[in-house]
């Protein structure tokens, strides 16, 4: 690597490396930066820093601008709407000034059925604080909270860290009734856990070499770790393995699952030390979960049911599955909640997310109908079984996060909470709407779009175009503050609900994985260039942005249409998907055949991966300036694709401008605090603004 100066892109060395697979031999010279104890790595990233920094120097004074105007308009000191968990109330409260939450309870005082009022902000009378962020985090440039589960006698709290990003935490376990944190401690835990009835044990995760959770554990509290038994290991490297309690807390529910494929195992929660029992053996492209709801298991699955169906069985001796809701083309079914005497479906139709519900011994079904025309709903935690209210939360473009009890019974919703937007906001100022592209192949692409009102369409508007299309993952409309500040210098936000992702059900997925993926960025592609034709943007003043596989979907569109974007943001980008998916060593691997395909093993899969991966096809063309942000301890995309990427989109095409953002110190998710999010969002921000000329 050579560096003259700051203002000087880094030269990445070239060191020949040869890849054969399929009679295919191809020569990666930058293999190199995947060794991260390398100096010369280290270095190479720490230049590529400098390099971004001179580079937008000039727009230091636009991130701060940026920074406050975030910081203004946040309700800095605040706390989350209370939820009820037997005796108590449970909340999260936050301070200006601080990077991390504090969680927190209060008793359920005499006759008090409503939460209590967080409107002001300040602690509530009686306030026990279970667990400060700010307190663990100190002397720490990074944390993450992985499990945060309170036993159901709310006397034991189980809660694990993460201190470097890289999603291995350390499991210990709290005495609420002391405030001692026991000697119980556990390192190199995955998120998840669930304890036995009466709070004596607790089940956990752990992971292999490939950061693959394969491994459930069982743990006597007051215990040493050496001490705890391995209740199940999953041995077929394509699964991942989670650990719960039921809602119902009469059973720990372990389920196994691939990208096609789900077993799941449940233990009688008063009797932690009973074998696992199969609810049903798994079968190779069959999905199902289980949801415990009296004498029955809840089964939500795919058998013969594209969109799935719910079903049920006995809970005392699994069998046969009878239909609930039989399957109904078009309208996915997404997950089922189970209280005493109601059951609410989470599904989507359209492109919206809705909810139904199922009164228990009657057959007046009815889903709940939202008053705008694009929105996102969901339920909550809703931690209580035999409730008639349920907590949901409610957003759009335009709508902050907005938290709803809803009662199941009179059918009445109550805001509990919206997310406060300080400063002068209206809603009214801004406008969301609903367009539709044509791709290559005749399908229409939903494309939600805000802005605000009265932006004209005559292609004159600078517009940031975001998408994933990935994993059935579907990008509902969200609400942002960040995102106020490019709304209000005139910026258009559009997400592409392309294929792979789940707007519109499990065949949009599966029209966008394997060897239907490029349809995931031909797709992107004609909703951009849609954008365009009906005179929202031009294609000078449009910058796409996505991250992770949206990342891989960033290089992708950037190789197959250069011309179509005057800038690209990819963040935590996953370029380098090839050489990353020949490796079975890696992390994630092999889980993640059944999204891609076995490159390794099919010559047809290496093919056509090699086609449409971004690292394999940079070429000598003229690219729109590419900012690439990633992270030296991601576990899930490694930092090296976006580095090896730049890397040889300079030496390639040296006449665009390339820039590597790296945090040193972080993971995936970027940095941990929340003052940190906002200014990595404000640098993301700048650089979008400065390349749609608004800057």
């Amino acid at each position: 690597m050579t560096t003259e100066t700051a203002a000087t892109p880094p030269v990445a060395k070239r060191v020949p490396a040869e890849r054969t697979h399929h009679g295919d031999t191809v020569v990666d010279e930058y293999a190199w930066l995947a060794a991260k104890d390398d100096p010369e790595t280290i270095a190479y990233l720490k230049a590529e820093n400098a390099f971004t920094e001179a580079a937008t120097a000039h727009l230091k004074g636009l991130r701060e601008t940026l920074f406050e105007e975030t910081k203004r308009r946040t309700k800095e000191t605040d706390l989350s709407v209370p939820t009820r968990k037997g005796d108590h109330w449970y909340y999260t409260r936050t301070v200006e000034g601080q990077q991390y939450g504090i969680h927190c309870r209060r008793a359920v005082r005499d006759g008090e059925t409503e939460p209590p009022s967080t409107e002001d902000g300040t602690p509530l009378d009686g306030e026990e604080a279970l667990l400060d962020g700010n307190a663990l985090a100190e002397g720490h440039d990074f944390f993450s909270l992985g499990t945060f589960d309170i036993s159901s006698d709310g006397r034991w709290l189980a809660y694990s860290t993460d201190f470097a990003g890289d999603e291995r935490f350390t499991l210990r376990v709290k005495d609420l009734s002391t405030g001692e944190v026991l000697a119980d401690e556990v390192p190199g835990t995955f998120y998840g856990s669930a304890w036995s009835a009466d709070g004596s044990t607790l089940f956990y995760l752990t992971v292999d070499e490939a950061w693959r959770p394969y491994r459930v554990w069982r743990h006597a509290v007051g215990t040493a770790a050496s001490d705890d038994v391995i209740v199940y290991e999953e041995a077929d490297e394509r699964f991942w393995v989670g650990v719960e309690l039921t809602r119902s807390e009469k059973f720990i529910v372990i389920d196994a699952h691939s990208k096609i494929t789900s077993e799941v195992r449940v233990i009688p929660a008063g009797n932690p030390t009973g074998e696992p029992a199969i609810v049903a053996p798994r079968r190779q492209g069959v999905e199902y979960s289980v949801e415990h709801h009296g004498h029955r298991f809840l089964i939500l699955h795919n058998d013969g049911a594209e969109d799935f169906e719910l079903a049920y069985t006995s809970a005392d001796a699994p069998g046969d599955w009878a239909t609930l809701i039989p399957h109904s083309p078009g309208t996915r079914l997404e997950g089922v909640d189970a209280f005493a005497n109601h059951l609410v479906v989470s599904l989507r139709k359209d492109g919206l997310t809705g909810l139904r519900v199922l009164p228990v011994g009657s057959t007046d079904t009815y889903d709940i109908d939202f008053p705008e025309p694009i929105y996102s709903v969901g339920l909550d935690a809703n931690p209580e079984y035999g409730t008639s209210t349920v907590r949901l939360n409610y957003a759009s473009f335009v709508t902050p996060e907005s938290v709803y009890d809803y009662d199941l019974v009179t059918r009445t919703m109550v805001l509990r909470k919206q997310k406060p937007v300080l400063g002068e906001f209206d809603p009214a100022a801004y406008e969301q709407h609903r367009d539709w592209a044509l791709a290559d192949d005749g399908t229409r692409v939903p494309i939600s779009l805000v802005c605000r009102a009265g932006t004209p369409k005559d292609g004159t508007a600078p517009a940031v175009i975001y998408g994933y299309g990935s994993y059935e993952a579907s990008m509902d409309p969200w609400f942002s503050i960040p995102r106020l500040s490019l709304l209000d210098r005139g910026v258009i936000f559009a997400v592409a609900h392309i294929r792979g992702g789940g707007e519109l059900g499990r065949r949009w997925y599966e029209e966008g994985k394997l060897l239907a993926k490029k349809n995931t960025f031909t797709d992107f592609v004609a909703c951009a260039r849609h954008l365009v034709k009906a005179g929202w943007t031009a294609t000078d003043r449009l910058v796409a942005r996505g991250g992770s596989a949206g990342g891989l979907l960033m290089g992708a569109v950037a190789n197959l249409a250069p011309d179509a974007f005057a800038g690209v943001v990819a963040q935590v980008p996953f370029v380098d998907a090839l050489n990353s998916i020949l490796d079975p060593s890696l992390p994630l691997t092999v889980t993640e055949w059944e999204e891609w395909g076995n490159p390794l093993d099919d010559p047809e899969v290496y093919a056509y991966m090699k086609s449409y991966t971004p690292y394999e096809n940079v070429a000598a063309v003229d690219y729109p300036a590419i900012l690439a942000v990633t992270s030296l301890n991601d576990t899930r995309v490694l930092y090296h694709e976006p580095a090896k990427w730049i890397a040889r989109l300079r030496a390639t095409a040296p006449a665009g401008e390339y820039l590597l953002k790296t945090e040193m110190g972080a993971g995936h998710g970027g940095p941990s605090g929340r003052y940190d999010a906002w200014k990595e969002e404000a640098f993301v921000a700048a650089w979008i603004l400065d390349r749609l000329g608004v800057a």
